[in-house]
């Protein structure tokens, strides 16, 4: 299948740290649908973590624990949030942080693994690695001033997976100029 007409869902979570199968969760997610040329935030919420958010976390992110002591566990939106990454390609910039915090949050509350729901995972890090080797740096604040994208929201589930699906449509673009317009041609490339 052509890699444009591909049903994408770019993710972003926030976390109260770096250990997904660990003491850490999720703070926030945002899922964002890139469906051709539209581009719509599908899901967003923050989430109560069930444990204290470090200082640092809350400085970098500006979560603290107050805005998400009413907010929904993982295991009350888990459903919903399902039904928005079912059958579509998981795109995340850094996937491995982003899929396995997902994945971690969704083998606690759900008999299904998270990687039986997607058709795929794309992670943009490693897409701008092949393609954007001239930079030096490929963190998302830097693909994003290459391509002219603002991030609305730094360090916010939604501004940055927004700006992500900005920064995915660009990478696709410059991927189609290089002769890479299937699913199987990106495999090659990365």
């Amino acid at each position: 299948m052509e890699l444009h007409a591909l049903p994408y869902v770019v993710v972003d979570v926030e976390t109260t740290g770096g250990q997904p199968g660990g003491p850490d969760r999720v703070t926030e997610v945002a899922a964002v649908h890139v469906d051709g040329e539209r581009t719509s935030l599908a899901f967003h919420s923050l989430v109560n973590p069930e444990r204290p958010i470090p200082w640092m976390i809350t400085r970098l992110t500006g979560i603290d624990d107050r805005m998400v002591r009413a907010a929904p566990t993982f295991r009350d939106l888990a459903g919903e949030l399902a039904t928005h990454l079912v059958g579509r390609v998981f795109v995340a910039h850094n996937a491995r942080f982003d899929l396995g915090f997902l994945s971690a949050e969704f083998a606690r509350v759900a008999p299904t693994p998270l990687q039986e729901l997607l058709t795929g995972q794309l992670c943009t890090v490693r897409l701008a690695r092949r393609l954007l080797a001239h930079l030096p740096r490929r963190n998302l604040d830097a693909v994003a001033h290459h391509y002219g994208v603002t991030i609305a929201d730094r360090h916010r589930a939604s501004g940055d997976a927004l700006a992500t699906a900005e920064v995915l449509r660009a990478l696709l673009r410059d991927a189609s100029h290089q002769g890479v317009h299937t699913w199987d041609d990106l495999e090659v490339l990365l």
